[in-house]
């Protein structure tokens, strides 16, 4: 029995890059050895087992052949005579099929370590077309890895084209296209996933409402990059720079959508953008099971944003309409959330990444003011019901009032 370090772990050593979790691999090994030996099995579709003190997973080494369509169509051997070429050959990507054995010597049969210094995402086999995930995780580590350089390998790129073409991506189920792109959203440059799927032509099969905003024209002035789509990668870009949240990065993806069905006859104009993105939101989040915080979210940055964008020019009324819209008082975290998702869509737009938005300390400030004002103070005078709602709204209204006089003084 030998037990070898693979996948990312290994991967990056080599880029000297931050890794969490390592995978072992064992080869000349059955199952019951492992399980003779303290190992805890929890693969449902593999052998895999949990090291007895560690925890940390071991594989066998196997080897898959296509039994169907989908990421699902595969029957695996795990037989002990399967050695390591084999099973890395079964992976996707050259710089994951590079192991390291006992002695720290590499095992790279397919060529990792030199993509690895050629900053390439290559596949190994023509085999990758078999499983329309790897697409998706191409994509990934090109969001991962893009600072550091990495693109994806013209024939590994024609061969996404050649699986999209071939209608491989229609067996994609909806939890594992979120899996992914929930990792991807979570990566430096997610806004490269969306760039690399819309390259291979996958993006038009997972997310259409997305891919339906390239070509879609903007009013120059306000938007020198014109094009929609390159705004919306350019949102999602800011928003991952200001925040690390899933639920606002995927908010910025997901704010413009319904710019895609505004009438020709009105264009570049977008009036009335913001309830067709609402309709659209909905629908792409029940499509891909989004929970339910990040839909809520996305939701309300799609249908307010624009609002928060005139924050100066409302009424103290319409302030408090809005933070009472995002749930404010019983969710305060989300009112952080929406701003800084409306300032990424501000600064995501040509020659405007670094323009202040000052909307955001405003609304942030127009909450903490409303916050101060407490139901107990009503309470206490007796209010109750109707009335009570009717006072705690008329003393933050006047809150609000005071702060905005306040910002009209000191304001240059």
């Amino acid at each position: 029995m030998q037990i070898f370090l693979v996948g990312g772990a290994v991967r990056d050593e080599l880029l000297n890059y931050p890794s969490i979790e390592k995978d072992w691999l064992v080869v000349g090994a059955r199952a019951q050895d492992l399980l003779d030996r303290g190992y805890l099995a929890v693969g449902k579709d593999f052998p895999v087992f949990l090291h007895p003190e560690s925890k940390e997973e071991y594989a066998l080494a196997r080897t898959e052949r296509k039994t169907g369509p989908g990421y699902r169509g595969f029957a695996t051997n795990a037989d002990p005579s399967v050695t390591i070429e084999q099973d890395l050959l079964r992976r996707d990507l050259t710089i994951n099929a590079i192991a390291k054995n006992a002695s720290g010597e590499l095992i790279d049969p397919y060529g990792g370590a030199r993509d690895i210094e050629n900053k390439w995402l290559r596949h190994i086999s023509p085999a990758f077309a078999e499983d329309p995930v790897r697409i998706l995780r191409v994509a990934r580590f090109a969001a991962r890895y893009a600072h550091l350089g990495f693109t994806v390998h013209p024939s590994t790129m024609a061969l996404m084209q050649h699986m999209v073409d071939h209608d491989e991506v229609d067996h994609l189920v909806p939890e594992r296209i979120w899996k992914e792109l929930s990792r991807a959203l979570g990566e430096q440059n997610p806004q490269v996933f969306i760039q690399v799927l819309r390259d291979c032509g996958a993006l038009a099969c997972i997310m259409l409402e997305i891919d339906n905003l390239f070509g879609v024209p903007q009013r120059a002035e306000h938007h020198p990059e014109v094009d929609c789509g390159i705004h919306t990668l350019l949102t999602l870009k800011r928003g991952s720079e200001l925040s690390t949240q899933i639920a606002v990065r995927f908010s910025c993806l997901t704010h413009d959508l319904g710019k895609a069905q505004t009438p020709r006859d009105i264009l570049p104009r977008h009036i009335g953008h913001e309830h067709r993105s609402e309709d659209l939101v909905k629908a792409l989040c029940q499509r891909l099971k989004i929970p339910n915080e990040i839909q809520s979210l996305a939701l309300l940055t799609a249908k307010y944003h624009t609002q928060c964008h005139r924050a100066f020019e409302l009424k103290p009324s319409s302030i408090l309409k809005l933070l009472e819209a995002l749930d404010a008082f019983r969710k305060p975290q989300r009112v952080e959330n929406f701003v800084l998702c409306c300032q990424a869509d501000a600064q995501g737009r040509t020659g405007f990444e670094s323009k202040p938005y000052p909307q955001a300390a405003y609304l942030q400030q127009a909450f903490a003011s409303c916050q101060k004002i407490s139901a107990k103070l009503f309470l206490a005078q007796g209010l109750q019901g109707k009335q009570l709602g009717t006072a705690l709204r008329a003393a933050r209204i006047e809150a609000l009032r005071e702060l905005r006089q306040h910002y009209s003084e000191t304001s240059p």
